[in-house]
């Protein structure tokens, strides 16, 4: 490890699931959030009307989302947002396009956090897709 434990040239850097990502945020944040409550409701009202559906629909909005977290290089950021964007029907011919202009627009570091956005979507699409044949049997039975 470098300065600051930055990895270096060399250093394995794991990544656990992008489920365990959202898991291991989930109690830091709800303990914050209870320690700064204006400003996260402030922030959960922008978030809503930032991606929810309007002109553009929120599945559009999550791939920008999810373009923007690899440019800002953040995990969390591109957990959240490849779940959503799974959940909103994004295919993975929309993924692989918004994950193209995160790369031209921020060339190397994309190369290494547009990978990762992808793995994310990955996994969160196959989770949204079993839950919906799970859905569609129980309610078929």
């Amino acid at each position: 490890m470098g300065p600051g434990g930055t990895p270096e040239r060399g250093d394995p850097v794991t990544i656990a699931t992008y489920h365990e990502v959202i898991e291991e945020l989930a109690g830091p944040t709800r303990e914050l959030r209870a320690a700064a409550p204006d400003a996260w409701a402030g922030f959960g009202a922008l978030h809503k009307a930032a991606v929810g559906d309007g002109v553009l629909p929120a599945r559009v909005k999550e791939l920008m989302a999810l373009a923007i977290a690899v440019v800002k290089h953040c995990d969390g950021c591109i957990a959240y947002h490849a779940k959503a964007a799974a959940r909103r029907g994004a295919s993975p011919e929309e993924v692989a396009e918004a994950l193209s202009v995160a790369l031209l627009m921020d060339g190397g570091t994309a190369s290494v956090y547009g990978p990762r956005a992808w793995q994310a979507y990955q996994e969160f699409a196959a989770a949204t897709s079993a839950a919906d044949r799970t859905a569609r049997a129980q309610v078929a039975s």
